[in-house]
């Protein structure tokens, strides 16, 4: 790693995304993988699918890197690819759930029952289930601030919530999860791999 590469490490995103704009796209790579496993778990949280979470990220970070002059305040430029990511997910689960309740109604027609086993087949964990198992709108909140430890007002700009919405929703998601919980290592939550971190960018990284 060269003395600019190492340099560019401590660099605040704000700066980092005026360099790539200059033509260093090569520093693109700093800003994946500060973000991989947020966007990971944040996904994660939404679409319960490993492997479409991870297809879900890269089309998140080429996006955004082709929209990247757009970005007005830069030093945003975290909240704003989890946004990019949360309104790819959301789109792609309710494409999924349409697609589902069409082969669903397909076997039912055909008297044949669905495999309704693979989403628990799918979590590793008694945490991971609990989590999974949240209404929608507490699971985000519940991942966003205690797992990756965004900000209120981080979580607010993402999911276009008020301040006493994000507080009272975090508030009834602990009281959902409080006994599965008791004792649990929340950083060890859908724990994105390294592996697929280097896939990722190296697939962005080619793309860009």
């Amino acid at each position: 790693m060269s003395k600019s590469q190492k340099d560019a490490n401590l660099l605040p995103d704000e700066q980092l995304v005026e360099r790539i704009l200059k033509g260093e796209k090569e520093l693109y790579e700093k800003l994946i993988r500060k973000y991989d496993q947020r966007l990971f778990r944040v996904g994660r949280s939404i679409i319960n699918d490993e492997a479409e979470v991870r297809d879900i990220m890269q089309n998140t970070y080429l996006n955004a890197y082709l929209r990247l002059a757009s970005l007005q305040n830069r030093s945003k430029f975290g909240t704003w690819v989890i946004k990019i990511l949360v309104n790819e997910s959301l789109l792609r689960k309710k494409r999924n759930l349409k697609r589902q309740q069409t082969l669903d109604k397909e076997l039912s027609d055909e008297n044949e029952t669905p495999l309704k086993s693979l989403l628990n087949k799918e979590l590793k964990t008694l945490l991971e289930k609990a989590i999974v198992e949240l209404p929608e709108k507490y699971k985000l909140v519940f991942v966003m601030r205690e797992i990756e430890e965004m900000s209120t007002i981080e979580t607010m700009e993402v999911l276009n919530l008020t301040e006493s919405n994000v507080k009272i929703r975090l508030s009834r998601s602990k009281e959902l999860l409080r006994e599965k919980l008791a004792g649990k290592k929340l950083k060890e939550v859908f724990k994105f791999k390294i592996p697929y971190c280097d896939r990722i960018v190296n697939y962005i990284m080619n793309k860009i």
